[in-house]
């Protein structure tokens, strides 16, 4: 039997986030041509995921990271957000032991449930998401954009 890894959480000065980048980057790079518009990973740097720590919470997984989330609270949720698992260690459980952590942070903080958002074309997400509890609750548009581009999905806190 095997043991599961224990989330750290980085730390905004010394946490490892040029590889925290790397990671998301490996990570998100299938979606490059699937989703429109293009993914906020763009966005990211070092700094930015150093920021994410002071203003949120960062997970990860291994040194180096193997899989991190985001999460980053708000009055009616904890918010998710890129969740990453390296494409060699899919299939072990370790989005939903990130996802089981982020239920265990939301009921430490006082929220009801565990939100976030995925992009419409993203439809293994959508699977993989409600296998783990969650259920869809709404749409959004990026700005600038006329149709759905994401769908939020909602866990509930018990």
């Amino acid at each position: 039997m095997r043991s599961d890894p224990v989330p750290i959480r980085a730390h905004p000065d010394t946490g490892p986030h040029g590889e925290i980048l790397a990671l998301i980057r490996r990570c998100f790079a299938s979606m490059e041509g699937r989703i429109d518009p293009p993914s906020s990973m763009h966005r990211l740097t070092p700094r930015a995921i150093a920021q994410q720590c002071r203003d949120g919470e960062v997970w990860v997984l291994g040194r180096p990271p193997i899989a991190c989330m985001f999460l980053t609270p708000r009055p009616d949720c904890l918010y998710l957000g890129k969740l990453a698992v390296d494409a060699r260690w899919r299939g072990q459980g370790l989005a939903r032991l990130l996802v089981e952590h982020a239920e265990r942070r939301a009921r430490a903080l006082g929220l009801r449930a565990v939100k976030l958002q995925t992009r419409v074309e993203l439809v293994e997400n959508h699977a993989a998401f409600a296998k783990m509890g969650f259920v869809r609750t709404g749409e959004s548009a990026h700005p600038g954009y006329d149709r759905p581009t994401s769908i939020t999905l909602r866990r509930a806190v018990n």
